[in-house]
C-alpha cells in the first residue's frame, strides 16, 4: 500500500471562461518571464541598459519555441506520422513536447540576430542569461506534470509520482519523478552559474558554458531513468547521446575561451557606456538639444549687436 506519493492533476488545463489555461504553456511562460527578469538584472549590473535583454528575448524566444518543437517532432516523429497518427497534432505545442537541445540552438540564432541589431556581443547576453534559463527550465518541467508525461521507472518510494492516465500507452501505477529531479537539477544549476560568476568572473560566454555542462551532467543519468519511448544509439536514448556531445562541447569552449579570451568584458553595451552609436530614440533627443542651443546663440548674438549697435548711436 503506497502511503505516500507525489498525486498527478486530474487534468492538464482549467477553464476560465472561453479561454482554456493549459498549465504546460502556463510553466513555459512562467519560465520565460523569470529568465528575462533576472537576465535584465545581471545584464544592468554588468553595465547594460535596461530593456535590452527584453528586446533581445523578443527574437530568442519565439526562434527557441519553433527550435525545441522542430527537435521534439523529427525525434519523435511515430508520435505523429506513423499509421493512426495525425501529423497536425505536430503543431499543437500545448500538449508537450519541447527539446530543450532545439530549444537553445535555435533560441541561440534568434538572440544573435537581436545582438547583432542591437550591436552588443553574443556571448556576454549569453552569460547574463545564463542562470534564468536554468530556473526557467526548473519552472518548464512542471508542465510535464500537468500532462502527466516523461517519468521515470517504477517505484514505491514516497516521493513516488503516482499516473492515474491510461491513455496513449501509459499505466497507472507509481514512478519516479523525473521531471521533479530535473527541476531541482535545474535549480542547482542556476545557483551555481550565479555563484561561479561571481566567484571568478567569468565572462566571454563562460557562464553560459557552464550552464550548459552542468545541465547536460543531469540531463545525462536523468534521461536515463525514463521509460517513455524513444530511440536508442548503441543501447542508450538519444537525448543521453545528445547530453554527452553537448557536454564535451561546452567543456572545450569554456577551456579554450579562458586561454584565448581570460578575464571579462568591460564594456557590454557600448550606447550605455556612451561609447558607439546613439539609439534613434536618443538621436532624436541629441538633435533637439542641438536645435535649441543653436536658437538660444542666435538671439544672444542679435542681442549683443543690437546692444552694440545702441551705444554707437548714442556715441
Amino acid at each position: 500500500m503506497d502511503l505516500a506519493f507525489i498525486p498527478s492533476p486530474s487534468r492538464g488545463v482549467v477553464e476560465l471562461g472561453p479561454i482554456p489555461l493549459r498549465g504546460y504553456a502556463f510553466c513555459i511562460i512562467i519560465g520565460v518571464f523569470v529568465a528575462v527578469w533576472l537576465g535584465n538584472k545581471r545584464w544592468i549590473a554588468r553595465g547594460g541598459r535596461p530593456g535590452t535583454v527584453a528586446d533581445i528575448s523578443v527574437w530568442a524566444v519565439p526562434f527557441g519555441l519553433v527550435g525545441g518543437r522542430l527537435y521534439h517532432v523529427i525525434t519523435d516523429y511515430q508520435l505523429y506520422f506513423s499509421e493512426g497518427r495525425d501529423w497536425v497534432d505536430a503543431f499543437k505545442i500545448w500538449e508537450g513536447g519541447l527539446g530543450i537541445w532545439g530549444a537553445i540552438a535555435f533560441g541561440a540564432v534568434g538572440a544573435w540576430i537581436g545582438c547583432r541589431r542591437r550591436g552588443i556581443p553574443l556571448p556576454a547576453w549569453a552569460d547574463a542569461l545564463a542562470p534564468g534559463i536554468a530556473f526557467a527550465q526548473a519552472i518548464g518541467r512542471w508542465g510535464n506534470w500537468f500532462n502527466q508525461e516523461l517519468y521515470g521507472k517504477a517505484t514505491d518510494l514516497p516521493w513516488a509520482l503516482k499516473i492515474t492516465s491510461a491513455e496513449d500507452g501509459r499505466v497507472p501505477g507509481t514512478y519516479h519523478p523525473t521531471f521533479l529531479y530535473e527541476s531541482l537539477w535545474c535549480i542547482g544549476v542556476g545557483f551555481l552559474v550565479i555563484w561561479a560568476d561571481r566567484r571568478f568572473k567569468l565572462g566571454h560566454g563562460r557562464a553560459f558554458a557552464l550552464y550548459v555542462a552542468s545541465y547536460c551532467a543531469g540531463r545525462g543519468w536523468i534521461e536515463y531513468m525514463r521509460v517513455d519511448d524513444a530511440h536508442h544509439v548503441l543501447g542508450l536514448r538519444l537525448n543521453v547521446w545528445t547530453a554527452i556531445a553537448v557536454f564535451i562541447l561546452a567543456v572545450v569552449y569554456f577551456v579554450l575561451s579562458a586561454k584565448l579570451r581570460p578575464g571579462r568584458e568591460e564594456v557590454v553595451e557600448p550606447a550605455a557606456s556612451g561609447e558607439g552609436e546613439p539609439s534613434e530614440g536618443e538621436g532624436e533627443l541629441s538633435l533637439e538639444k542641438k536645435d535649441e542651443a543653436e536658437a538660444e546663440a542666435e538671439s544672444e548674438a542679435e542681442a549683443e549687436a543690437e546692444s552694440g549697435s545702441g551705444s554707437a548711436k548714442k556715441g
